[in-house]
């Protein structure tokens, strides 16, 4: 049991525990009375969350959204940043921005069920590589409001954020943005059969 008196796992134990709070499901049981998993697409993310409340109340669901969108990305930043500050190794960051991810989108609190993973992955990808994220946000604003399938734009953002991680840092390790990038797409695995059938809903 010593490895766990080692800095990196407890910060890789961290990530994978804090990761996996569902704040989406937390937030609308608690202000809204409503079981994010049991209605809607059954996911545990903003778009749901705000999907699910709205039927009820349209001003909290905005408020959930967004607070959910925050705290969703936050909690792997916030990691991200102490781990930094105490002088990690850029190895280690990546490897808490994975976990982080692995958590929300596997949590230990659902039975290994989770959310779809963007915003998580959204805000490590922002600490690690801010341009190819802001690249990404403008793609995923772009799709939002023309395709207005959440599905698709999100898909979207995190294709261009790999594209241009690769022409923005032709020489950094690019292992953890592609194992990355396969976790959220193997998450919407059920959304894209969904658009490909032409089933996927619009965003209103």
């Amino acid at each position: 049991m010593e490895f766990l008196f080692n800095t990196n796992v407890q910060f890789f134990i961290a990530a994978y525990l804090i990761g996996g709070i569902p704040f989406g499901l937390l937030l609308a049981k608690k202000f809204a009375g409503v079981d994010v998993k049991a209605s809607g697409s059954g996911s545990i993310g903003a778009t749901n969350v705000l999907r699910v409340v709205k039927e009820s109340n349209p001003v909290l669901a905005k408020k959930l959204g967004a607070a959910t969108l925050a705290l969703d990305a936050l909690k792997g930043i916030l990691l991200l940043i102490i781990a930094y500050f105490m002088g990690m190794s850029e190895a280690t960051l990546w490897g808490i921005s994975i976990l982080a991810v692995i958590g929300h989108c596997f949590s230990p609190y659902l039975g290994l069920e989770g959310g779809k993973g963007i915003a998580t992955g959204m805000g490590v990808m922002m600490f690690m590589i801010p341009l190819e994220t802001i690249i990404a946000l403008v793609v995923w604003i772009i799709m939002a409001k023309t395709v207005r399938i959440s599905s698709v734009s999100s898909l979207s953002g995190v294709a261009a954020l790999l594209i241009s991680s690769f022409f923005i840092h032709p020489d950094m390790p690019h292992a953890p943005v592609v194992f990355l990038v396969f976790i959220l797409y193997y998450k919407h695995i059920p959304n894209i059969i969904r658009v490909l059938k032409g089933e996927e809903k619009r965003v209103i």
